[in-house]
């Protein structure tokens, strides 16, 4: 939901009508008052603020709401009809997130709305197994250590993936067996010590984390 608080109702009802037609929720606030009750039951997506208001100004509702945990992370795009350098830096200053000098037209205000939400929509967090510069990311499927990209056979990614996981725990022979090749596979230690080896030899200086368990498998240390 995207809300309008503007005075003008030609101008309000343009912008309404505007994001409306793009897709958008939007809603109309003639006055501070208004906008600012609501705003203490719900919280929209952003919000085009104009400066010029009766009673309680932009500025002023922009200060409230950046100074508010519940609000301050609301989007703000402020719209001046003064259009000054000094106006358009203060408004940034305070907390807006851009700026619209009136009269703009509603092709620049919806490709602003855009811009904004771009920015402001929260980065999805990324999935990653890390022991000191040794880092796995398991969305784009890439291990780097120290930053350089290790190419790595499916199977050497998978037990490192395990491993790293789980680190410190031993993992025996069979368990590495089924875990990565699979419950039908019957398949000589002397395989998996080669991939082992193979693994430790890719990752350098990391690869000393891999610890041999004698009369058990291998384990990933990442207590030193």
């Amino acid at each position: 939901m995207i809300w309008c608080v503007e005075d003008d109702a030609s101008i309000r009802d343009i912008e309404v009508y505007a994001l409306k037609s793009q897709g958008y929720e939007a809603k109309g606030f003639e006055d501070g008052t208004a906008f600012w009750k609501a705003v203490q039951s719900d919280k929209p997506e952003l919000v085009i603020l104009d400066v010029m208001l009766p009673g309680t100004d932009g500025v002023e509702l922009l200060k409230r709401m950046k100074s508010s945990p519940a609000l301050s992370d609301i989007p703000v795009i402020m719209a001046t009809a003064k259009g000054t350098e000094y106006d358009k830096v203060h408004s940034l200053d305070i907390g807006a997130d851009d700026y619209l000098v009136k009269p703009f037209g509603m092709m620049e205000m919806l490709s602003r709305v855009k811009a904004v939400l771009r920015r402001c929509q929260p980065k999805k967090p990324v999935n990653v197994c890390q022991i000191g510069g040794l880092v796995m990311n398991l969305d784009e499927h890439t291990v780097t250590a120290d930053g350089e990209r290790i190419q790595l056979t499916y199977k050497e990614y998978e037990m490192l993936k395990l491993f790293m996981s789980r680190p410190g725990m031993a993992f025996t022979r069979e368990q590495l067996f089924s875990l990565v090749w699979g419950e039908e596979y019957i398949g000589d230690t002397r395989t998996l010590d080669m991939h082992i080896r193979t693994l430790r030899q890719k990752l350098g200086s990391y690869g000393s984390l891999i610890e041999t368990v004698r009369n058990v498998g291998y384990r990933l240390e990442a207590g030193r």
